[in-house]
């Protein structure tokens, strides 16, 4: 079985790279992907850059040069309120807040796709991993103010945290046909007063232990 890693973010890449046993690397379209094993997996990681378009353009490039069974996307999420800093969501369901593609369509609904992409993790596994379950949700914006969170929880309430790559790379792998999990940390509550502060100092005070329940779920695949 062969499992994929997309991160966003070299600072979010770096985080892993320690995990990958056996590392080396290829260059395909300039993006670097690094191969090896975790935990006796193959895996395939690469940062696919910010946004939705760099996601699904990495998402597509490492599904037909590497042809993973499974693509997990990680790294950092803000939080919209139950979510803490450092804790680690598992959505079961991700959604954009930034699409609607007209009349007869639903606010978040990309075209010809359903408006939740299933994550294919039950219940009981996310809390083995001491992970919280619920809705992401996904845009093109880095979300900072009070207005944007409420507008995010008026379309999904139950959001517990906001990205901005995961439905993309869901919508690819559900187009290619390839089962997707996201697995994020909290870095930040967007809206609070010193957001940009939390989100800035996150990255020297994060402990690289967060990232063990990518390892846990891997081990357990």
């Amino acid at each position: 079985m062969k499992i994929a890693i997309i991160a966003a973010m070299g600072k979010e890449l770096d985080l892993l790279l320690h995990l990958i046993d056996n590392h080396a690397t290829v260059t395909i379209n300039d993006s670097v992907y690094h191969t090896g094993t975790i935990g006796g997996r193959e895996v395939v990681a690469v940062r696919s850059g910010i946004g939705k378009v760099n996601a699904a353009v990495a998402t597509l490039t490492l599904i037909e040069n590497f042809h993973p069974s499974l693509v997990i996307n990680t790294g950092v999420a803000g939080g919209t309120g139950p979510a803490k800093i450092l804790d680690v969501v598992i959505p079961d369901r991700i959604a954009y807040h930034d699409v609607w593609c007209g009349p007869g369509t639903e606010w978040g609904q990309a075209a010809d796709a359903p408006l939740y992409f299933e994550c294919p993790l039950d219940a009981d596994t996310v809390a083995s991993l001491g992970a919280r379950r619920g809705l992401l949700a996904s845009g093109d914006i880095f979300v900072s103010r009070p207005d944007e969170v409420r507008h995010i929880l008026d379309l999904y309430p139950d959001a517990v945290a906001v990205d901005m790559e995961s439905a993309a790379i869901a919508q690819v792998c559900r187009l290619k046909n390839v089962p997707f999990v996201c697995v994020r940390v909290i870095s930040d509550t967007p809206g609070a007063a010193d957001n940009i502060a939390q989100y800035e100092n996150f990255w020297d005070d994060a402990p690289r232990h967060t990232f063990a329940t990518l390892q846990a779920l891997i081990d357990r695949l």
